[in-house]
C-alpha cells in the first residue's frame, strides 16, 4: 500500500539582495570592513512531519509563499532535503507545471512519448495507453500539431490525461486546473475519484477552495513553511479563510 513519511523536513533557499557583483566589485569587497552580506537564508519549509496513507486525498492549502509547493517538489525528488528525510512508498505522477517536459516544439502525440518517459513508463506502455490518453484529453483534432501552439487548457488536459492513465500510485497536482474548463474538471475530478478508489493517494495545492472541499478528505493548512493545522476540510478551510491558527 502506497504511503508518504516525512520526518523532520526542512528545506533552506539562499535569497541574494543584490544583482550579481561584477568581479571587479566582488575583488573590492574583499577588502570592505564590516561589509554586509549579500545574501540571507531563508527556511521555505521548516521542521515539518507528516503521515500520509493509502486514500487519502489531502488538499494543502496556504497563502503564496507559505511553503506548500516547495513541500510537494520535495515529495517529488525535485528539491534535496537540507534536513529531515522522505519516505515514499510508491510511483509518483507529478503534475506541478503545466506543460513541465514537453518540447514546444514537438506535437502532442511526440510529447505522449517524451513525457510518458520521464514519468517511468515504458514505450511498449505507452503504445499501449496512446489512444485513450488523446480521447481523454479531447485533442484528436490537434494531438499532431506542436503543443507550442496549446492553449493552457490543451496543456493542462494532456498533461493530466497522461499523467493519470496507468493509475499511479500517488499524484501530485500544484494549481493544475487553474484555467481549465468546467466540463473536463469535472471529468477530471471523477478520474481522480476514481484512482483513490484504488487506494492511491492525492495531494493537491489549490487556491480554489471549492475544488479542495469537493475532492479531498483531509486538508492542511501551510503557514511560512510549517503546518499550522490538519484535519477535517470543512474545518482546516474555514479556520484559513477566517485566520484562526489555533482551533
Amino acid at each position: 500500500m502506497s504511503n508518504i513519511i516525512v520526518d523532520n523536513l526542512s528545506i533552506k533557499f539562499r535569497v541574494y539582495h543584490d544583482r550579481s557583483p561584477s568581479l571587479k566589485d566582488f575583488f573590492a569587497s574583499l577588502f570592505r570592513r564590516n561589509k554586509k552580506s549579500a545574501y540571507s537564508d531563508f527556511w521555505a519549509v521548516k521542521n515539518v512531519s507528516l503521515k500520509m496513507h493509502a486514500g487519502e486525498r489531502i488538499g494543502i492549502v496556504g497563502h503564496n509563499g507559505a511553503g506548500k509547493s516547495t513541500l510537494l517538489k520535495a515529495l517529488c525528488r525535485i528539491y534535496e532535503p537540507s534536513s529531515g528525510s522522505i519516505r515514499v512508498n510508491g510511483r509518483i505522477a507529478p503534475l506541478l507545471e503545466i506543460g513541465a517536459g514537453f518540447h514546444p516544439e514537438f506535437t502532442g502525440r511526440e510529447n505522449i512519448y517524451l513525457n510518458g518517459s520521464i514519468l517511468g513508463y515504458s514505450n511498449a506502455q505507452l503504445k499501449e495507453i496512446e489512444d485513450g490518453v488523446i480521447a481523454f484529453a479531447e485533442l484528436e483534432e490537434f494531438i499532431d500539431t506542436p503543443v507550442k501552439y496549446y492553449s493552457s487548457g490543451m496543456y493542462m488536459r494532456l498533461a493530466f490525461s497522461l499523467a493519470t492513465a496507468m493509475h499511479p500510485d500517488i499524484l501530485v497536482l500544484d494549481e493544475v486546473f487553474a484555467g481549465g474548463d468546467a466540463a473536463f474538471v469535472n471529468k477530471a475530478k471523477e478520474r481522480m475519484h476514481n484512482l483513490i478508489d484504488k487506494a492511491n493517494i492525492m495531494i493537491m495545492v489549490s487556491h480554489d477552495h471549492d475544488l479542495i472541499l469537493s475532492l479531498c478528505n483531509r486538508v492542511i493548512w501551510m503557514d511560512h513553511g510549517i503546518p499550522v493545522a490538519d484535519g477535517a476540510p470543512g474545518e482546516v478551510v474555514e479556520r484559513y479563510l477566517t485566520g484562526r491558527i489555533h482551533g
